[in-house]
């Protein structure tokens, strides 16, 4: 739902505030109000966070952190997870707000857990598919617990290639080449 419909810069997104319960993010200059996340999304978003923390370090781990991304006017995205670099966790270290801008370095992996509905899948799928390539994150991972599958792109030459993995299939990543999570495993975090 979009909140203002009077376009914000970001300079005047990153100094608004309507509380701390508030969640909302910037989308082509219009706040726009974030739904709170399924409690299945939750889990999923989690079980990645403490399976990735076993073969990367953990401190470059983030939830809830904001990402600026190159668009016709300023937008925000705030992933379900995100693995940063060393040198992007010191920039963001001390900061007041964890929101990574467009002087900063890329986050290495963004991970995003589709949500139902038509308007989210398109938004995972292709909305930030090419907002995350323009970014330069060199991989991203769609989680979509609907069509039981997990996308990972990798970025080469400036675009996403695609590997789709479903079932018993352990995702591949280059970012985190160790992980051997599968697939059912990542989207069925509630059964264990």
């Amino acid at each position: 739902m979009t909140l203002t419909r009077q376009r914000m810069t970001l300079a005047e997104y990153m100094a608004y505030d309507d509380g701390p319960d508030a969640r909302h993010v910037l989308v082509n200059g219009e706040l726009t109000e974030l739904p709170s996340e399924s409690d299945l999304n939750n889990a999923i978003a989690i079980t990645l966070l403490l399976a990735l923390a076993k073969h990367v370090p953990g401190g470059l781990l983030r939830r809830g952190t904001e990402i600026v991304v190159s668009g016709l006017r300023a937008t925000t995205r705030i992933p379900d997870l995100l693995l940063l670099s060393g040198d992007l966790a010191s920039d963001l270290a001390g900061a007041s707000r964890s929101l990574v801008t467009l002087d900063m370095s890329p986050p290495k992996l963004a991970i995003e857990v589709v949500s139902p509905g038509a308007e989210n899948i398109e938004r995972d799928y292709r909305y930030k598919r090419s907002e995350y390539a323009a970014r330069g994150i060199a991989e991203y991972w769609i989680v979509d617990p609907i069509q039981a599958q997990v996308v990972v792109l990798t970025l080469v030459s400036g675009l996403y290639d695609e590997q789709v993995f479903q079932g018993q299939q352990p995702v591949i990543s280059k970012i985190a080449p160790e992980f051997n999570l599968t697939v059912a495993a990542i989207l069925n975090p509630l059964e264990t």
